[in-house]
């Protein structure tokens, strides 16, 4: 998904409040979000949202809690974004602003076998699409995380992939398998860029190798998704949905649950842990116990 647009301000409070996001130290896409957020809050009432009201915000917070269907992360960027707005830009401390909350979210996420994961890549029949995702999957890594990979990023020597500015602006350090690095070898040499892996040329599919941007990871969700209805699995899944049947495959395998929070770059351990409710493993486990205590119903 592109923000350029959210990131072309044409007001003077637009280029302000995304100058406050650049202090505040946000990553490109989360300014481009918070942006949006403030752009369709403008939308809704028709009139710049520095001459809307608090009960006119009030207002707006419940439409989009209890009319619209946003999943919580939508939701919570929105509201993040608007907060943000009025709380620093604007420095209006207005009551309503402390008291939104994010709704609660007790969805554990989908989680693909490894079977399944291998039949939704095989539906992917552009080799850009297909190696970013399965780099994707084989490395844990987010969408944009993939789509920004350089060849300075890979270390053959140490097996690794080196993720800079990763979500909350960390970088960190990935097992690379084998497997991966032929896949990468193969794809970089039919356009050798001298930057990108994943190069855009034009739209004759010409030019990758002199190109000067990256992938849009529009297009790699589109990829995925028509993979994913071509495949024939049911599960709800998106690209999201590898980075978390990594983790659990890993969980599976017998990898640490503390290198798989390296790994990943989660902040805290307790974001990890989710994985350990996920795994066949501790599922067949409980169901082996289970099974022995009701013998004698």
């Amino acid at each position: 998904m592109s923000f350029q647009n959210e990131l072309r301000p044409k007001t003077a409070i637009a280029r302000r409040f995304l100058e406050d996001l650049q202090l505040h130290g946000y990553a490109e896409t989360t300014q481009g979000m918070y942006m949006r957020a403030v752009r369709l809050l403008s939308y809704h009432y028709h009139k710049s949202p520095e001459t809307i009201t608090e009960e006119e915000l009030r207002s707006y917070f419940l439409y989009i809690k209890n009319d619209k269907e946003w999943s919580r992360s939508t939701y919570t960027i929105n509201l993040c974004g608007i907060k943000y707005f009025y709380q620093h830009t604007l420095q209006k401390q207005w009551p309503v602003l402390g008291l939104v909350r994010p709704h609660k979210n007790t969805k554990l996420p989908v989680i693909l076998s490894r079977d399944e994961v291998l039949r939704i890549l095989a539906c992917v029949h552009l080799p850009q699409y297909r190696v970013c995702l399965q780099v994707i999957y084989s490395c844990g890594l987010r969408l944009q995380e993939a789509t920004h990979l350089k060849i300075s990023d890979i270390d053959s020597a140490r097996m690794m992939l080196h993720i800079h500015h990763g979500k909350g602006g960390k970088d960190r350090y990935v097992p690379l398998p084998e497997r991966t690095l032929e896949l990468l070898r193969e794809y970089w040499s039919s356009h050798r860029n001298p930057v990108w892996i994943f190069p855009v040329g034009t739209r004759g599919g010409k030019g990758h190798s002199t190109a000067t941007r990256c992938l849009g990871m529009h297009s790699v969700w589109i990829a995925f998704h028509l993979a994913y209805r071509d495949s024939g699995i049911h599960k709800p899944a998106c690209v999201h949905t590898l980075r978390h049947s990594y983790a659990t495959h890993l969980l599976e395998a017998g990898v640490n649950l503390r290198q798989i929070q390296e790994y990943l770059g989660h902040r805290s351990i307790m974001t990890t842990m989710l994985y350990t409710h996920l795994t066949d493993t501790s599922i067949h486990q409980t169901q082996q116990l289970l099974n022995q205590l009701m013998e004698g119903l």
